[in-house]
């Protein structure tokens, strides 16, 4: 592959190489990340769902694009009252994932990881000058150069290359937060446990019965660390292995024995044939038998007079019944 890329001067986004490599989001989620991110302030006050429209982004892609953007914490949603009973619905939108105590946190103007938030620094000393036009690059954009080849990152593991039990467990345990609000985890912390959690559903555990089995039952305190609850709750609940009876080879049909000859009781030469089921007659002699039964019967049957029809069969019943005595 041939690669070659002017980096632009002017109009342009800085993208993490942890959003655009991101395993787990579709291009429509990356493509409406980076667009929102490189708005400028005044408009940051539009819902998310215009931006994507002028993205042409609508319907079930929309829904899923967001929806990827949520679980994987680089959206947040939360409903406040603004009086007379009304609600609305604020965004907070991040270019990291972060978890729903640091968003939270954020909200109140709170600083998240220990920064400094930019109202409370020191001044810079001495007077502000204007920007030199041309030059050297800034030193963060010289720090992180493009290579023909980036290196690989080890922490990301192609979901293509992992078991399918450890995909889905890892769903399972990112999808703990609309149970419970606790049990809040970020992607590299469910992809800690994943591979714990995976052991359930070897185990035959079910998704639905390992959701039920990590949310239920949580202390009444509530739950401090939810990557510590998780794994306590997924190493000592761990139900045990299945045992399947080993499979017994099937027993050896003995053959059955051949018919034995026997003498045919039918007419003409004396003759044998293989007898089945007690038969005294072969087959072409069974065959000439009951044909003989069958003429005897037909003319027996010519004898008979013909049968009176319905009605005079109906009548005659009626005469008989007349007939009888009256108890």
């Amino acid at each position: 592959m041939l690669w070659h890329a002017i980096a632009p001067s002017r109009r342009f986004t800085k993208a993490s190489h942890d959003v655009v490599r991101h395993p787990r989001l579709r291009s429509d989620a990356k493509i409406l990340l980076l667009y929102v991110q490189g708005l400028p302030d005044e408009k940051n006050d539009r819902p998310l769902s215009e931006h994507a429209r002028k993205l042409g982004i609508t319907g079930r892609a929309y829904q899923r694009a967001k929806a990827e953007l949520v679980m994987h914490g680089f959206v947040h949603e939360r409903r406040e009252t603004v009086g007379g009973g009304r609600w609305v619905t604020v965004q907070l939108f991040s270019n990291v994932p972060l978890t729903d105590d640091q968003a939270a946190r954020l909200r109140v103007g709170a600083t998240v990881d220990g920064q400094v938030p930019p109202s409370v620094q020191s001044p810079t000393v001495g007077r502000p000058r204007d920007r030199t036009v041309g030059g050297s690059l800034p030193v963060d954009e010289e720090l992180e150069k493009n290579t023909p080849h980036p290196p690989p990152e080890a922490e990301e593991v192609p979901e293509a290359e992992a078991a399918p039990e450890v995909v889905e467990a890892e769903r399972v345990l990112l999808s703990l937060r609309h149970e419970r609000r606790e049990l809040h985890l970020g992607v590299r912390e469910a992809r800690g446990l994943a591979e714990s959690a995976a052991e359930w559903l070897r185990r035959g555990v079910g998704a639905d019965d390992l959701r039920r089995a990590l949310t239920s039952g949580l202390p009444e305190g509530g739950v401090r660390s939810a990557v510590g609850f998780l794994r306590h709750r997924l190493v000592h609940k761990l139900p045990g292995e299945v045992v399947l009876p080993e499979p017994r080879s099937p027993e050896p049909r003995r053959p059955e024995p051949a018919p034995q000859f026997v003498v045919c009781a039918g007419p003409g030469e004396e003759h044998v044939f293989r007898s089945v089921g007690g038969a005294t007659h072969c087959g072409p002699c069974g065959r000439e038998e009951l044909r003989e039964v069958w003429a005897a019967w037909k003319a027996e049957a010519a004898t008979l007079p013909e049968p009176l029809p319905w009605r005079e069969r109906f009548a005659e019943l009626a005469a008989m019944r007349a007939r009888e005595p009256k108890l």
